[in-house]
């Protein structure tokens, strides 16, 4: 796939279906916004789109692909399963009427999105689809590698993706290191860790930057795809798009990719997988009636 300044890089699952490695994301685009968000990143050259049952906005990104008039086969949806819809029968309905928001006759990847519930009778659901050819890819959201490990020895098929939080301060070398042996591609969710820590103005990332004339942001991006990485920012700004995928024409070298890592705190800037009051938080919370 080429666009102006690119040439998109993919990987391949571990089914062999190719993903392309970078992506846009929709969390927090509000409903009535992505239609058209999704419309201007398909025309700046995204072809993997990532959304979510509990973002309530599948219904704008079934609209701005049948807009687009882009052949499905050029295009990798992903979309995911909320915590509330766990438990086989439930997951598929929930997988059902995400389709029929999305208005797509089959789905590339359908993650489950947190590991709370019944997310054993979810996945058996998923596996079916899977079979059925409904879903070409199934896999995982912040699964902590004990979670992961435990999914993959007791069911048949192993995830193919596990989608984490990601970013200069919280880098998830154990859980890349794990996944890497297990052959399950990492994807990063909040590559950017939501602009805390004021992480565009950092003063390391900064000096990168300027020393390979980019943004501070496309380092980012560089340094989680020379990873491995699958990235999904988001953005509404046209610009910001056309931005973030401007990032295949350069390559940080080893002092970069060190320094970066210098960066690791460890620790997530946005909240604690870890608290048991955001388990609590996450699986009481409810989408829909």
């Amino acid at each position: 796939m080429k666009g102006d300044s690119f040439t998109m890089e993919y990987v391949t699952l571990n089914n062999g279906i190719k993903m392309p490695q970078l992506g846009y994301g929709v969390y927090q685009t509000k409903p009535s916004e992505t239609e058209k968000a999704v419309s201007t990143a398909l025309e700046v050259g995204y072809r993997l789109i990532d959304t979510a049952a509990s973002y309530g906005n599948e219904e704008g990104v079934g609209e701005a692909i049948k807009k687009s008039g882009l052949p499905r086969e050029e295009l990798f949806v992903t979309t995911k399963l909320w915590v509330q819809d766990h438990g086989y029968d439930n997951t598929l309905k929930a997988f059902d009427t995400s389709m029929k928001k999305l208005g797509l006759d089959y789905l590339d990847l359908y993650l489950i999105h947190k590991p709370y519930g019944d997310y054993y009778g979810a996945w058996r659901a998923m596996e079916r689809l899977y079979k059925e050819g409904r879903i070409r890819a199934i896999g995982v959201t912040s699964f902590w590698n004990e979670r992961l490990a435990d999914l993959f020895n007791c069911n048949e098929v192993k995830p193919a993706v596990n989608q984490i939080e990601t970013n200069v301060w919280n880098q998830k070398w154990d859980e890349a290191a794990f996944m890497k042996q297990h052959n399950i591609q990492q994807e990063a969710w909040a590559p950017f860790a939501e602009g805390n820590n004021d992480v565009f103005k950092n003063p390391i990332l900064q000096q990168i930057a300027q020393k390979h004339g980019k943004t501070t942001g496309q380092v980012m991006l560089r340094w989680l795809l020379q990873r491995g990485i699958v990235v999904i920012p988001k953005s509404v700004h046209k610009e910001r798009m056309e931005e973030n995928m401007n990032v295949f024409d350069f390559q940080l070298d080893e002092t970069d990719m060190e320094v970066i890592r210098s960066l690791d705190t460890k620790k997530s800037t946005i909240y604690d997988e870890m608290d048991p009051q955001i388990s609590l938080f996450i699986g009481s919370r409810k989408i829909h009636d």
